[in-house]
């Protein structure tokens, strides 16, 4: 009796896998929303530039999109996330930035500035981190030196860690 080579690929033995050990948060995880909070030895009131923005200056409907937008992305996570226009990754002189992008009242633009961070000391989760806002009204674009404080914000962030949040 000449014997089945199927049963042959079923009684073929594997190594078994490897489980693998993780060291860090991985981008495929659902993130954790925090806010980048200044550090007293750069800003003794230790303001959260994000936060502020979205409390003083975004309206009502503004804010709720953008803190609807943000759970839903570390929900997704962020690189699964389609956005609609949202959720944009930036180019450029901001690569490795994203933004929260909503349009208010009387065609204003909001902008809500991200990074993802997977080296945050003592993190469960990878973090996604809201660092700054600024608006601008429609058909304008934001200045380089706009853009300047934002990613020295951003500098700022990343060079302590254990990382500055709230």
């Amino acid at each position: 009796m000449t014997p089945d080579p199927r049963d042959r690929r079923r009684t073929s033995r594997r190594a078994p896998a490897k489980p693998q050990v993780r060291i860090r948060p991985s981008s495929d995880d659902a993130h954790e929303v925090v806010y980048f909070q200044r550090h007293p030895d750069d800003d003794p009131s230790q303001t959260a530039p994000g936060r502020v923005f979205l409390q003083d200056v975004c309206p009502v409907k503004v804010r709720a999109t953008m803190r609807a937008v943000l759970a839903e992305v570390a929900a997704a996570p962020p690189k699964r996330f389609a956005g609609g226009g949202y959720w944009e990754a930036m180019k450029g002189k901001m690569g490795g930035w994203y933004e929260v992008r909503v349009n208010g009242p009387g065609r204003r633009h909001y902008r809500l500035f991200c990074l993802l961070d997977y080296e945050a000391e003592g993190a469960t989760k990878p973090l996604l981190v809201v660092i700054a806002g600024l608006d601008k009204p429609f058909r304008t674009v934001l200045s380089d030196s706009d853009y300047q404080s934002v990613r020295k914000l951003g500098e700022e962030y990343l060079g302590r860690n254990p990382r500055s949040t709230q």
